[in-house]
């Protein structure tokens, strides 16, 4: 048995170092949640597939957004990731949000996503501070003819997606149309007056989407290729809330939402050692909510609230990837990003808020001995906030025997502060004029996080027993960390809804280490398992001067990640075109940062079953879900209660 024959058999990556390799020649941990995996859960919203990688911790927050965090450190926003979406970064340059919920893209279109867990800034620059999510999305060519979803079940839950593959020899193309209706929470909460915190009352968070995405591809010659996406999503929801606490009336209770992209990308082999491409997008994300609060009854006034909210993204970029000899490749590339921003009410001015970044990286890939295999590469990139930084990273894996591999690896990250945490001045102005309440003030300057990690890794493959197994220990020193702090910095709206206000500081260290495990069992065609756990230690340290909201800081960090989680995954393929899966999740308690509460641990159970036949020629499928069987559990907020729910799924494929 040859090490080619062990790697035939493992998972290929794209995203770990802009090279394809097995996983296990990766120089940092990946995990691949494939189409058999998004089948299987029953998830019909993209966030919940990070459910199945471990250590990461995932919520629906409130005003339609989600929240996630990898080994703690999560708030609403999702900040310390980078997410991408067939290479183009989808993550937010106001907030750092990735706004899933007006993203034109179907679950359906999904061929695989891949999750680098870890810093990977050395390949995709600020903000690949603590993972990578890569989603990469099906081809033209991989689906032809016609295909029909249909969703309805409890919750307001309702969905419908219609996707049209055309096209022969060198062009192709697909069409998507969706439309999505989501009610995720229980909307009476009855069971908080005891604790006088004003939550009692009706939440009305609920979105409905609906998108419309088109992907071209075209075979120019042997050796080139080009492709071209658009999407354009508009959003209208419902969020607010009517409760005990007066401040209620400032949070409008509908939204609009407006998301549009256009990517275009050229591709050419110029030889067996050397290919390159180069990629170019744009893309819009507008926000609108508007509500009239009457705050006369505490002394203060009637004002207008108005929560638009405009983001622009332009970026260029090429990557070169060369076999120089046969032991010895490489990628190289650039990057060059404009970014705007333009909210009066978060801003407190009309003006459009623009940075430009520039970014160059390369690694390496060198196999010295065929047991022995060493990369290194590191990203130098100027930002508009804090300049210039070098994000490098080495690593090194080594065969034990074939299939069986342990990798060492160290990285240093940056995540640059968004506009909003260096110039955010959160302001309600009531209808006279008059300043009512400052909410936010602007930075005296941030520096970028810092993140040192350190990791030690197995990755094996039991080529008779069909069993992945992937064991990683973690080390993560994080400097600088970006939070806010609460003081009374502006004296003059002392007299409005609240004396203190908000402002991002550089407001000390974090401390993390731990182990996880994941692994894929098939040792039959018929049964298809995986599994994961993490087990994380956070410690927090004040390192700022000036800084007031301390006993915050340390007290919230270091349980802002669960100490225990786990998640399994089972699907059984029976006679007849019938399917069973189950799905089943754990995690300790935790508290998400800033606007999240302290949230109970929980055990949650979801059920699928289906089954799958043809008829006059189509391929249909339909299926039961049913979703936290276990009961009730809490979600970012401890009034986010996530129900028992049951849903049903229609597919038509010709």
């Amino acid at each position: 048995m040859t090490e080619s024959d062990f790697l035939d058999d493992l998972p290929v990556v794209l995203s770990a170092s802009r090279l394809s390799q097995p996983v296990s020649e990766a120089p940092v941990a990946v995990t691949v949640i494939d189409q058999e995996m998004i089948h299987a859960s029953g998830f019909r919203d993209i966030p919940d597939l990070l459910r199945l990688v471990p250590g990461f911790s995932v919520a629906y927050t409130r005003d339609n957004t989600w929240a996630a965090g990898y080994h703690g450190l999560g708030d609403a926003f999702s900040r310390r990731f980078q997410v991408l979406v067939d290479g183009r970064s989808i993550y937010s340059p106001h907030y750092g949000a990735v706004n899933w919920t007006d993203l034109p893209l179907s679950i359906d279109d999904i061929e695989r996503i891949e999750v680098v867990r870890g810093p990977d800034a050395a390949i995709y620059g600020a903000n690949a501070f603590a993972a990578v999510i890569n989603i990469i999305t099906k081809t033209a060519a991989q689906v032809p003819g016609e295909f029909v979803s249909l969703q309805l079940g409890e919750q307001g839950m309702r969905g419908a997606t219609v996707r049209h593959g055309g096209g022969d020899g060198a062009l192709r193309y697909r069409l998507t149309v969706s439309t999505q209706q989501r009610d995720r929470f229980e909307r009476d909460i009855t069971n908080k007056i005891a604790d006088g915190a004003g939550d009692n009352g009706q939440y009305f968070e609920a979105s409905k989407t609906a998108f419309v995405n088109g992907r071209m591809d075209w075979q120019l010659s042997a050796n080139s290729d080009a492709m071209a996406q658009f999407g354009l999503s508009q959003g209208d929801w419902s969020a607010g809330r009517r409760v005990v606490s007066p401040t209620a009336v400032l949070e409008p209770q509908q939204q609009d939402a407006r998301a549009m992209y256009l990517q275009l990308a050229y591709h050419k082999v110029e030889s067996a050692r050397r290919e390159w491409r180069l990629q170019a997008y744009y893309a819009q994300n507008r926000f609108d909510a508007n509500a009239q609060a009457d705050l006369t009854a505490l002394g203060i006034g009637a004002m207008n609230v108005d929560q638009y909210l405009l983001q622009t993204r332009s970026n260029i970029e090429l990557q070169v990837n060369e076999q120089w000899r046969p032991n010895l490749r490489g990628v190289w590339g650039g990057e060059v990003r404009q970014e705007t921003v333009t909210s009066p009410q978060n801003y407190n001015s009309g003006r459009q808020w623009s940075g430009e970044l520039a970014r160059v990286f390369g690694n390496l890939e060198w196999r010295p001995h065929e047991r022995v295999l060493l990369q290194g590469g590191a990203m130098l990139e100027h930002h508009y906030f804090t300049g210039i930084d070098i994000s490098p990273r080495v690593a090194a894996n080594f065969t034990l025997t074939p299939g069986h591999v342990i990798r060492l690896g160290i990285s240093r990250a940056y995540r640059s502060p968004t506009f909003f945490e260096e110039q955010g001045n959160q302001v309600y102005v009531l209808q006279s004029g008059a300043v009512a309440d400052v909410v936010t003030v602007p930075s005296d300057g941030l520096a970028p996080e810092r993140v040192l990690s350190r990791e030690i890794a197995y990755v094996g493959f039991w080529r008779p027993a069909r069993l992945e197994m992937d064991v990683r220990l973690f080390q993560d020193k994080i400097d600088d960390f970006i939070g806010q702090d609460k003081h009374d910095f502006d004296p003059s709206d002392d007299g409005g809804i609240r004396p203190n206000e908000f402002k991002y500081a550089n407001i000390g260290s974090a401390r993390s280490h731990g182990g996880e495990l994941q692994l894929r069992w098939r040792p039959v065609h018929a049964l298809d398992l995986s599994a994961h756990y993490s087990r994380v230690f956070l410690e927090a340290h004040f390192g700022g001067t000036g800084i007031y909201n301390v006993i915050n800081f340390n007290k919230d960090v270091p349980v802002s990640a669960p100490r225990n989680t786990w998640g399994l995954l089972a699907s059984y393929r029976l006679d007849h075109g019938w399917e069973a899966n189950m799905g089943v999740w754990r995690s300790d308690a935790m508290k998400w940062l800033s606007e999240g509460d302290l949230t109970a641990a929980y055990n949650r159970m979801d059920l699928r079953v289906a089954r799958r036949w043809k008829w006059q020629g189509r391929d249909i499928e339909a299926s039961v879900v049913g979703q936290s069987l276990f009961g009730n559990y809490q979600e970012f907020r401890d009034t986010n209660i996530f129900s028992r729910r049951v849903y049903g799924s229609l597919s038509l494929g010709w």
